[in-house]
């Protein structure tokens, strides 16, 4: 049984499912799908605003899953077969990825933003057979057909290939059925480091955590679910696309990170669950309180001492007055709706987690890794931390190897939602995996009550003179809050070749509104420099805060936006070894 102790669990009702729907102790994601329409049949399942209007229900969502899953079979797709799945976040997308799974098949979500290159190499190396794309990705791709791709469909309304909507066969086809056991998605992981690995995924690996991690966060069957951030992403994959069908939710699907549109979408829809990355909540809570201070000292010092008191009631009392007392400041943000947002792919500043619980809103962070499915902790709504990432998910183990003297070491998780292993990669999943536990790279410590508080990742500790680590995550997480900064990476550069020791650098690109602010008040010339001169400012009071063996030494200003994956992170070995003689 999936339920392992006698307390109630977000989970109990699948005992009503199992040995009608599935067998064993957790259902496939295909049979979870069809439990939650046997359960919601009429619930708005799929929403979307851009190019067009459109709305599904779950039922309608089954029809054109089983429909397509179908169309693929008749078309050759065997059980097993890799089927990738490439595009703006979309319904399309969401039932391409269903009907996959369906079929017996492998999903192989991939980044769109890719280039054709790069995409054609993952692909070549997932031995993908068959592929749903936008149309503009098709057009073009693997004209000279070296990938044996044996068809292409659309995710958009197309005369030039077939839309997967029109993809429809009703006559239910002969398949092997997929059990929970069996690989359900290779994910490729975003590449921060250099080469990218596809990471296998099963059924009960996403199911389980799906599951156990909403023991830490009630989910809804009547939530809304914003899909803003890349959906081939784990993070969003799981935390809004799976966690919501899981549960009978409804999906909103955003295409473009743009805060106009996104705020639009908010509140157009309606959003309760509003999942981002740290990014975007600075700017969003930045621009909130920029707006408030431009009312004058006495109504800032006013709104400030205000949240500050809210924020004191609802840690202690368990009693939340903010969502009315800022009903006024929430509208601004489109998060009048909002129960809980939810903050992952990076480290968060305290300060931001803060404001938004003063204000009334329920705010989550989370931890976990491509290779976890990806959630292994959440800060529980009822019994928050800020500094910390949470409290680990039901049925998963924690353990730090090797700590030093504060308690600081490598985490190794256990669980259900730990990968198979990587894709016809056995040398780097020995590496990472040994006896279930699974190396996550990441350095951290927990404490008496088992929350989770992250340090950095192991790979970028900055090693330096006086022989002290310093992990770039810590001090980078200072700047977040700076509006005059876009991004930030902090890495080591070489002060004693012989010794090896390093000094911390910055490397800095200024916010764009701020420099086109500048350079229409000063011109270019003398703008370049003034914002040179307030960000070596603005390090300076950061270096106030820091130890000493933590001070950013060298400065670099650059002109370019900072390479980042589709999920905002810096890709840290691109950008260092582009700076590293500048």
């Amino acid at each position: 049984m999936a339920n392992k102790s006698t307390a109630p669990t977000p989970w109990d009702f699948l005992d009503e499912f199992r040995g009608k729907v599935f067998t064993g102790e957790w259902p496939t994601v295909s049979q979870m799908f069809d439990i939650s329409v046997i359960r919601y049949p009429d619930n708005k399942c799929f929403s979307a605003f851009v190019p067009i209007k459109e709305t599904l229900t779950y039922t309608e969502v089954q029809a054109y899953v089983k429909g397509l899953a179908n169309y693929m079979l008749s078309k050759g797709v065997k059980s097993g077969d890799k089927i990738a799945v490439t595009g703006k976040n979309s319904p399309e997308w969401a039932i391409a990825y269903l009907a996959i799974l369906d079929a017996g098949a492998i999903v192989v979500p991939l980044d769109n933003t890719l280039n054709d290159k790069d995409m054609g190499k993952l692909m070549s190396f997932a031995d993908v057979k068959y592929m749903f794309a936008d149309l503009d990705r098709l057009q073009d791709f693997d004209k000279e057909g070296k990938l044996g791709i044996a068809g292409k469909v659309s995710l958009e309304p197309t005369d030039e290939f077939t839309f997967i909507l029109d993809a429809q066969e009703k006559t239910r086809q002969e398949r092997t059925e997929a059990k929970a056991s069996d690989t359900a998605a290779i994910l490729f992981t975003s590449g921060t480091t250099g080469t990218p690995k596809g990471v296998m995924l099963s059924h009960s690996n996403l199911v389980a955590d799906s599951y156990l991690s909403q023991n830490n966060m009630e989910v809804l069957s009547t939530d809304v679910f914003y899909a803003i951030l890349p959906i081939h992403h784990a993070y969003t994959m799981m935390a809004v696309f799976i966690e919501a069908i899981s549960t009978g939710a409804s999906i909103v699907f955003g295409k473009k990170l743009v805060i106009s549109q996104v705020l639009k979408e908010l509140r157009e829809g309606e959003v309760t669950m509003f999942l981002a990355v740290p990014m975007l909540f600075n700017k969003m809570i930045g621009g909130l309180m920029s707006g408030v201070r431009e009312k004058g000292i006495i109504v800032y010092g006013l709104i400030r001492g205000m949240m500050k008191f809210s924020g004191l009631i609802k840690k202690v009392f368990k009693v939340n007055i903010g969502k009315k007392m800022f009903g006024f400041l929430l509208k601004k943000l489109s998060l009048e709706n909002n129960r809980i947002c939810i903050s992952g792919g990076g480290p968060l500043p305290a300060s931001t987690f803060k404001m938004f619980n003063e204000l009334g809103i329920d705010f989550v962070q989370g931890y976990g890794l491509t290779e976890t499915s990806p959630i292994t902790h959440l800060n529980p709504t009822d019994a928050y931390i800020e500094t910390s990432v949470g409290k680990v998910v039901a049925n998963t183990q924690v353990k730090i190897v090797d700590p030093d003297a504060n308690g600081n070491g490598v985490i190794h998780i256990k669980g259900p939602m730990v990968m198979q292993g990587y894709y016809n990669n056995p040398e780097a999943t020995a590496e990472i995996l040994k006896d279930g536990w699974l190396n996550t790279g990441d350095v951290g410590h927990q404490d008496a009550n088992g929350y989770l508080y992250l340090t950095g990742r192991a790979r970028n500790i900055i090693v330096t003179d006086g022989g002290k680590n310093v992990f770039p995550e810590e001090i980078e997480d200072h700047f977040q809050l700076y509006e005059e900064i876009e991004t930030i990476c902090v890495c080591g550069y070489i002060t004693d070749v012989k010794h090896q020791s390093e000094g911390i650098r910055a490397i800095v690109y200024p916010a764009e509104k701020y420099t086109q602010a500048m350079e229409k008040e000063h011109g270019k010339d003398a703008a370049k420099a003034l914002i040179e001169k307030r960000i070596e400012a603005i390090v300076s009071e950061v270096n106030k805060e820091l130890q000493a063996y933590k001070k950013v030494t060298r400065v670099t200003v650059v002109d370019e936006p900072l390479e980042l994956t589709s999920t905002k992170k810096i890709k840290r070995f691109i950008v260092e070894e582009k700076y590293r003689d500048k």
